[in-house]
């Protein structure tokens, strides 16, 4: 029987915690809302997630290089970017729960409802029709279906009208005119909406008297475009050239929900990337289509990502798209590509008065480059792999068993060596064989408990490959490899197995998919 969308996500929350990948931020202290902490399993899916991307931005791109700027930067920084008088979310609370949302969420949470109906529809259709039926074709020509998919469009360019407006009480009156309720109290009892700055404030000085006011970064953008001509001298660079960061982001989101979809530490693995002025559309088309090819190397059904261009362009961008991840709670943005003009390193020249521009040999000219952006959330695209990979299998015994199928190269552990005793020399022939690869690859030595339970732990940690040593291992030196997907077992000699975890397990194989 199908899981719901509700269920769906509470499983993976809940696998989550059991095998080590994310817990509640200082839990023993009855935790601390929105903020999470990544266990033994979550650490290394995190860091193999940042490795494929940074390879993939880095090394594979050779106008492409790396910086880390620090988390505290000069005030006039967040000023320059408009982030101290427009970095804001609408919130409203509803009277009778006394709960607060974001008005937009709720807007693109009941336009994403209408879109989901329409689906169902199309797909009734699909089974009822057979191999004939043209999906496109229905969803134009279908009344309900159509009717389904205008009122979404028509809801979103409503609200998207009021914010240019900055209409706040129109945005009211939407949710209004939907009854949107509470999800929580079941009512419609709203209050006005108003707008939050989102940015966590701190201060910097020994004593409080002379303490200066600073900010934790929003995001990690700025730190690049002020090391912009640090990086372009230094380095050597020409234009175009890309710098690629991977960072931790702050923001007081007072409507965190969704487990590590909405946090208010997050990290980011953002590149900007600097571009002739004229050429910036070439750049960004370019650019998405790279972004959702690197997505799509992961293997996972394309079913499960689109391309959304944005309604309402921020005040930066002449262009904007994101591509969108089916989570069990709906399509939700994993990653954002941006044409950004040339907004801000035009404003940070005029706040600290520093030509922020490079020399064109060609036109014998200054300029000031244009800037096309992809930004992704890292803690998103590990809830999208978790989501995804979990699955809960029925075998021929009619024994169950969870299942991790995270991408081999992703997975925390590449290979478990198990021994099938703890006596007979086994676990010091399974030693020596966790030694050759340790350096190499991250191997996991157990030998707790049956060789059953041991397949079904790294089965649902998603460990691709289990290499058992029993006493046939000692008479010929071969042993059992498992595949994690398939369950197939066959011998292998020991001096093969580091060639088939690098030909099964390494970023190698993911890179060379892009």
């Amino acid at each position: 029987m199908a899981l719901s969308p509700e269920e769906s996500f509470k499983r993976v929350i809940s696998h989550a915690k059991e095998y080590g990948f994310v817990f509640q931020s200082s839990e023993i202290y009855d935790g601390l809302s929105a903020v999470y902490d990544y266990g033994q399993n979550g650490v290394l899916l995190k860091n193999n997630i940042k490795s494929f991307w940074w390879k993939s931005m880095v090394q594979l791109n050779e106008n492409v290089v790396g910086l880390d700027s620090a988390i505290f930067m000069h005030p006039t920084v967040w000023k320059a970017s408009g982030h101290v008088d427009a970095f804001n979310d609408p919130l409203i609370d509803n009277k009778d729960s006394k709960k607060r949302y974001r008005a937009d969420v709720l807007l693109e949470d009941h336009a994403e409802k209408l879109r989901q109906k329409a689906n169902k529809e199309v797909e009734k259709a699909a089974q009822r029709f057979g191999d004939s039926f043209d999906a496109d074709l229905f969803r134009s020509t279908n009344p309900r279906v159509a009717g389904y998919l205008a009122k979404a469009d028509e809801i979103m360019a409503r609200f998207v009208a009021a914010m240019e407006e900055e209409d706040l009480e129109a945005v009211r009156q939407i949710i209004l005119d939907e009854n949107i309720t509470c999800p929580v109290s079941g009512s419609a009892n709203w209050t006005e909406v108003r707008q939050f700055n989102l940015m966590f404030a701190t201060k910097m000085g020994s004593v409080a008297e002379g303490a200066s006011d600073l900010y934790l970064r929003p995001e990690t953008a700025q730190g690049i475009f002020v090391n912009f001509l640090n990086v372009f001298k230094t380095g050597r660079m020409k234009v175009p050239f890309g710098i690629a960061q991977i960072g931790k982001a702050f923001r007081n989101e007072i409507v965190a929900r969704q487990f590590i979809f909405r946090m208010r530490e997050f990290e980011q693995m953002e590149m900007q990337f600097f571009v002739k002025p004229g050429t910036e559309m070439e750049w960004y088309a370019h650019w998405k289509e790279a972004r959702m090819r690197w997505h799509m190397a992961l293997g996972f059904d394309a079913r499960h990502y689109r391309f959304h261009d944005h309604d309402k362009l921020a005040h930066y961008a002449n262009a904007a798209a994101d591509i969108e991840f089916q989570f069990p709670f709906g399509f939700k943005e994993i990653e954002g590509i941006h044409s950004r003009t040339d907004f801000d390193l035009r404003r940070h020249e005029e706040f600290s008065g520093k030509k922020q521009q490079v020399f064109d040999p060609e036109t014998q000219e200054n300029y000031t480059p244009y800037v096309v952006e992809t930004s992704i959330g890292l803690d998103r695209m590990f809830l999208s792999l978790l989501s995804l990979s979990i699955e809960e299998e029925t075998l021929e015994d009619g024994s169950q068993r969870t299942v991790l199928r995270l991408p081999h190269a992703l997975a925390p552990t590449q290979a478990a060596i198990l021994p099938l005793m703890k006596k007979d020399g086994l676990p010091e022939f399974a030693r020596s064989l966790h030694t050759d690869l340790k350096f190499d690859f991250q191997v996991a030595y157990d030998e707790k408990d049956a060789i059953g339970k041991r397949y079904r732990r790294h089965d649902a940690i998603g460990t691709p490959l289990c290499i058992t040593v029993d006493h046939q291992s000692l008479e010929d030196g071969t042993v059992t490899l498992r595949d994690r997907d398939t369950m197939e077992q066959k011998r292998v000699h020991r001096d093969e197995v580091f060639d088939i975890v690098r030909t099964t397990a390494s970023l190698e194989v993911l890179l060379k998919k892009i």
